[in-house]
């Protein structure tokens, strides 16, 4: 049966390894966020070497939180059938192969099943990851220091991405943006033998591969059919075809766990209204953030005329804001509660990004791009670390595996249909007025401002689901 957390907490405990483990743990989680948003600066090389299209290179991101976000159910449910820590360990090695083959890509395919991979392997050790850091945490304000550290590290490596791909960039080419994983995935493979003990996986628990299979396909589907209405339309045969297997798909995924012995998603864990509100509000956060950092640095690099060097050095701010308030969360969460905590980040993403939609073509940094992007970091580092906590609230030890994998998967899965959306908006707008006889800078400044505008406005959803959704809101009621 499953080691339970008293058991795992008292030897990791004993060597006083648990903070050193966490860093281990941080650092694996900080490539797979990082990962989402490091190509972003690098995509225009790439494009320009492998030869690839807009709308293909939109894939390039998409080709990795699809699987990541459609397959952490089962990394979460695999994890605990047979170990977290031999799951976690299994996904670092996979992640790092992966992200060595992208960077040896000499196609738009090769990359395309490089980054596919990345997402599989992160998909096995996020869900690990987290459900080992509940463990090693089982006293309620070490674990709410931990979390808010988890929650930190998951902000930095979405704000960092940018940073950081437009340093490599410039200095190493774009291989450099997948390179970078394989020391740290070397280092994190190294260390967690020393620092981590071995869990007791469950014994005798059926695999639920036939929901795996429906929930994959569906989201897959949907994503498919939201990606192709910038080519096709909204209501072209395509679309409302792959919609409708959608809908088919989920829907029998839905039917197929409550009648499943041991389900990939026990959906008894929604009883839980923290769970609820706090997948819902990250499933949101994920889908404002993903579209805004692809669309950021686009217009940084199409509109502005940045090179990747100053693209990605103007992210700093926002990384720094974000860094400064993800470290004092924990003590506003205690002061607050989780609820009105990650409300108002919500609340003040949403008004940096609206902020941000006023940029012009000819926008200078000082003046139009910092005040907006650092307050997004405030919201950003609030929101991680808040909704985190919230998403993991109340869950019973046995099912660790599966929070840690739901809230990933909703993270992931909100930010391939976020970016969906909001790019297909974003092409119809440009669109819209380049018809109009609008020039193009002013006509790409339009779309990208409505990628702004509807990422706040996923971000406002979410403060008001977390206002009507999580029961309460007081400080006794932190994680």
């Amino acid at each position: 049966m499953t080691v339970t957390a008293q058991s795992f907490q008292v030897r990791s405990g004993a060597i006083s390894y648990r903070w050193w483990a966490l860093i281990a743990l941080a650092l694996a989680q900080f490539l797979v966020v990082l990962d989402a948003s490091i190509v972003n600066i690098a995509l225009p090389a790439i494009g320009s070497e492998l030869h690839m299209g807009t709308s293909l290179l939109g894939w390039v991101i998409t080709a990795y939180v699809l699987p990541f976000g459609g397959l952490l159910l089962l990394g979460g449910r695999l994890s605990d059938r047979f170990g977290h820590r031999r799951l976690f360990i299994a996904g670092v090695a996979g992640f790092s192969i992966a992200s060595v083959a992208a960077g040896l890509s000499v196609s738009g395919e090769w990359l395309l099943m490089a980054r596919a991979i990345q997402g599989t392997s992160a998909a096995l050790l996020a869900p690990a990851a987290l459900a080992l850091l509940t463990k090693l945490f089982a006293d309620p304000q070490d674990r709410a220091k931990a979390l808010g550290i988890w929650g930190a590290v998951a902000g930095i490596g979405s704000a960092a991405g940018v940073l950081l791909g437009g340093i490599l960039t410039s200095f190493l080419g774009w291989s450099s943006v997948f390179y970078v994983n394989v020391p740290v995935g070397i280092l994190v493979i190294a260390a967690v033998p020393f620092l981590i003990p071995k869990d007791v996986p469950s014994e005798g628990a059926g695999m639920d591969m036939s929901g795996a299979a429906a929930v994959t396909a569906g989201i897959t589907a949907l994503v498919a059919a939201l990606s192709g209405t910038e080519r096709v339309g909204w209501t072209s045969t395509q679309t409302l075809v792959l919609a409708g297997l959608a809908v088919i798909l989920l829907s029998s995924f839905i039917f197929l766990e409550k009648r499943a012995a041991n389900p990939l998603m026990p959906l008894t864990i929604f009883r839980n209204r923290w769970v609820t509100g706090g997948n819902l509000a990250m499933f949101l956060i994920g889908g404002a953030t993903t579209a805004l950092f692809f669309a950021l640095s686009v217009y940084m690099q199409q509109v502005l005329h940045y090179d990747a060097m100053k693209a990605g050095l103007t992210q700093l701010p926002m990384a720094a804001a974000l860094v400064a308030i993800a470290g004092v969360v924990p003590a506003i969460v205690t002061a607050f509660g989780t609820g009105r905590s990650l409300a108002a980040s919500l609340l003040l993403l949403a008004a940096g990004l609206v902020w941000l939609s006023f940029a012009p073509s000819d926008a200078a940094f000082m003046i139009h791009l910092l005040g907006p992007t650092m307050l997004i970091g405030v919201g950003l580092g609030g929101a991680f670390v808040s909704g985190t906590e919230a998403a993991v609230h109340g869950v019973a030890d046995d099912e660790t595996g599966h929070a840690s994998g739901l809230v990933n998967t909703s993270q992931q899965i909100g930010g391939a249909i976020g970016m969906a959306v909001l790019t297909a908006l974003s092409s119809a707008r440009t669109n819209g007025l380049l018809e109009q006889g609008v020039a193009q800078p002013q006509a790409l400044t339009g779309g990208f401002g409505s990628v702004f505008l509807g990422a706040a406005a996923l971000a406002i959803l979410g403060a008001i689901v977390v206002l009507t959704v999580v029961p309460g809101h007081k400080k006794e009621e932190v994680v």
